[in-house]
């Protein structure tokens, strides 16, 4: 590992206020960008925390990325974060992380592709382009991750739970 990459173990945790044993420290600027202050008093500003396993372990793996797109610590498990760093990360996961969870499948354009489908999620009803039939990602138990054209990533947990009409559409495009 690099000298330049700090690392938080499970018995080692960044505070949200000050430095920690690992030499760094987290907190939000005035513009509400994310800043770390590493082991040697440099700030860098513009932080972007990004899961190692989003689906899988949320918790577990995080990187936090400077602006120039390197790592500069690695987070082992955000639980065991002290609670004012843990909700600075948390917070910013949960915009980078946006994925609403799909409920009903109302209708398609046609079932080719591209073709724009209308939906209801778990955030409301909307409508989206579906570019490939590759856009659409068998995950473990059932699940599915469909990707719009405009990157947002729809999240189905289980198709069975889908209802019947919601499923028949699905399964032309699987």
């Amino acid at each position: 590992m690099n000298n330049d990459i700090n690392s938080i173990n499970d018995d080692k945790a960044a505070t949200g206020t000050g430095t920690d044993s690992n030499g760094f420290s987290l907190a939000r600027d005035a513009f509400g960008r994310l800043v770390l202050t590493d082991a040697q008093g440099e700030r860098h500003v513009g932080i972007t925390p990004v899961r190692a396993f989003p689906l899988s372990a949320p918790d577990h793996g995080v990187s936090l990325v400077g602006s120039e797109g390197r790592e500069l610590v690695w987070v082992d498990n955000v639980a065991q974060l002290p609670a004012p760093t843990k909700a600075l990360l948390e917070e910013e996961l949960a915009v980078r992380d946006f994925a609403p969870t799909l409920v009903r499948l109302h209708g398609v354009s046609s079932f080719g592709v591209p073709s724009t489908w209308t939906v209801s999620t778990d955030r409301g009803d909307t409508t989206f382009v579906l570019k490939a039939e590759e856009d659409i990602r068998r995950l473990e138990g059932g699940a599915l991750l469909i990707a719009s054209a405009h990157g947002v990533q729809f999240r189905i947990p289980d198709v069975k739970d889908l209802d019947r009409a919601s499923r028949k559409l699905l399964e032309r495009f699987l």
